[in-house]
């Protein structure tokens, strides 16, 4: 225990240095403390079985890892209330003892495993170490006729009732629905609130499982399952249940990992893409297929669209879904939640109030914008979530721009702008599980939009929204890094332009007046930082760069008020003496 007491007295202070009203389970599950900062998931084995009939759920999770050397007391693993771990066995790799003569395959083979004790903290439980040597956690080489590598791993045995979804997909957990021919009905939905809801994995965004994961459900045998990646195979447990596994061989995100169970059925296509045959499948409600067959054209339009603007989808291998859930969406990777309805729109209603949103389903084009921006880039601390959020909300402004053209992007962009509340800034606290303010979504939207007027060369900016899918390709990143690279690759110092839009609620102000006949103008509410050109239009209607600093400047002839190109997020006013 005094591991884990000088552990909590670390973080304490971590969590009081904020002047926030962040606990120590808020730390705990947000940063990346010395229970993880040593340790690399580099596969998950999911195996839970949904006992419908009393929402209670069982089943273990083996977790295989590399580590680096170094004195390490503990694992952080999560799992959270009411959910209770069983137990851990920690098997650290196997010892092979070799025999003159015979071939690898007959060389003795056996395995260290323990027991572990485990130490409760709220949701984190500690797998305690108990003076083995950590040396020992390192990846395993050895192989067995060359067919066969091993690596370490801990095996997560647990149970319980979990939370249950009260607003899902914004206030999570497991989804128990019926639908309305009073068949089962089961997801999840966890972004924010942490997959550890519902299985034992470590929750943390920066960390996802190198090799990616496979996971084994069980439900009653009258209900299909599905979840991301390729299924592998169906087996008749012969009790009224089936397990169905599929595999995900890619890198993805805890959150993603999402189990589907109810009466559904499939069709499927396949798309021509940039990295050849890419499969589409689609797993709607036996009783909506007709109307799925309808309105997920929209998908192989999605994928045109975004290929065209970021580069290749990230996960061929893995394929690509949609799977009709009982809540509205989520970007659950290579299996895309889907619920709004079969209508276009964000159901039926167009967001940015300009009309284009009503010309293709919200949700097929956002939740599908984040198998690039989320999934395919994804943040370590939830507290830069405008990555996924504002690239992603800004898909739909491109998704609308390559359809009907360039002015119906804008206008569809310009117009969310009525949603923004400039309530706090866009990034969040650090390393304590916090998301900034919701204007992550149309605000970061608006940054880009603006940011793409500064860079003015569209075909450079495409070229940035590729690059960054491809040299971050299936990684995790900070927002810094984002920031820097689109900096670099614009030629531009942008990072006042963040600074304004990301950390503080100022929405920059063109001040002008009127002084002896002249015309003079200047940045005001912005941070002392600040540096941004504006184009306005010129009396004769045509577009004017501006270079104004927080001191007054005189305009060029031809200028005689500021009306700002509605390209910008910006405002303006008017000071009169």
């Amino acid at each position: 225990m005094k591991q884990i007491f000088t552990l909590t007295l670390s973080l304490i202070f971590f969590s009081f240095s904020f002047a926030q009203p962040f606990t120590l389970a808020d730390t705990l599950r947000g940063s990346d403390g010395e229970g993880r900062n040593w340790w690399d998931v580099v596969h998950y084995d999911l195996h839970v079985n949904f006992n419908i009939s009393d929402s209670t759920i069982s089943g273990y999770n083996v977790i295989s890892f590399s580590s680096v050397e170094g004195s390490h007391k503990y694992f952080q693993i999560d799992l959270q209330s009411p959910l209770v771990i069983d137990s851990v066995i920690l098997d650290f790799g196997l010892r092979i003892r070799k025999r003159p003569g015979l071939p690898p395959e007959r060389w003795n083979v056996s395995s260290q495993r323990w027991k572990m004790e485990v130490v409760q903290q709220g949701n984190a439980w500690f797998v305690m170490l108990d003076g083995r040597k950590p040396e020992n956690l390192r990846p395993a080489v050895m192989k067995i006729a060359d067919t066969a590598t091993f690596v370490p791993n801990m095996t997560v045995y647990y149970h319980g009732k979990p939370r249950v979804a009260r607003n899902p997909p914004w206030d999570g957990g497991l989804v128990w629905k019926k639908d309305n021919w009073g068949n089962p009905w089961v997801t999840v939905a966890c972004q924010g609130l942490g997959a550890s809801v519902w299985y034992p994995c470590k929750d943390y965004q920066g960390d996802e499982p190198d090799n990616g994961a496979t996971m084994h459900f069980t439900a009653p045998d009258s209900l299909m399952i599905v979840s991301n990646g390729r299924m592998k195979d169906s087996v008749d447990n012969k009790d009224g249940t089936h397990t169905i596994s599929w595999e995900v061989v890619n890198p993805i995100n805890n959150y993603n990992i999402s189990p589907y169970i109810g009466k559904y059925v499939h069709f499927g296509e396949i798309y021509d893409g940039e990295e050849g045959p890419l499969t589409m499948d689609y797993w709607v409600l036996d009783s909506n297929l007709s109307k799925a067959k309808a309105q997920f054209t929209d998908a192989p339009r999605m994928m045109k669209a975004f290929e065209y603007w970021f580069g290749p989808y990230a996960f061929y291998k893995d394929g690509y879904k949609l799977v009709e859930t009982p809540h509205l969406g989520m970007e659950h990777q290579s299996a895309v939640a889907y619920g709004n309805r079969y209508r276009n729109g964000y159901l039926g209603r167009d967001l940015s109030g300009s009309g284009w949103g009503l010309k293709w389903d919200f949700i097929i084009v956002h939740e599908s914008g984040h198998e690039w921006f989320g999934n395919n880039i994804t943040t370590k601390d939830i507290a830069d979530m405008w990555v996924h959020e504002g690239f992603t909300n800004y898909s739909e402004a491109l998704f609308t721009e390559y359809y009907y053209g360039k002015e119906a992007g804008t206008d569809y962009v310009v117009g969310l702008r009525k949603n923004i509340r400039n309530d706090k800034p866009v990034i969040g606290f650090y390393g304590v599980n916090n998301e900034g303010s919701g204007d992550m979504y149309y605000k970061g939207a608006n940054m880009i939009h603006t940011i793409r007027q500064v860079i003015d060369n569209d075909e450079k900016f495409r070229a940035i929204l590729r690059g960054l899918n491809q040299v971050f390709r299936r990684q995790t990143v900070t927002g810094k890094m984002v920031e820097d690279y689109i900096s670099k690759q614009a030629g531009i110092d942008l990072s006042p332009v963040f600074h304004q839009y990301l950390e503080t609620v100022k929405i920059p102000e063109l001040a002008y007046k009127t002084e002896d006949g002249k015309l003079w103008y200047k940045w005001d509410n912005v941070a002392d930082d600040f540096k941004m050109p504006v184009r306005v239009l010129s009396d004769a209607g045509a577009l004017v760069w501006l270079y104004p600093t927080t001191e007054f400047a005189e305009a060029p002839s031809g200028v005689s008020t500021i009306k700002v190109d509605k390209n910008f997020y910006v405002k303006s006013r008017e000071i009169k003496n």
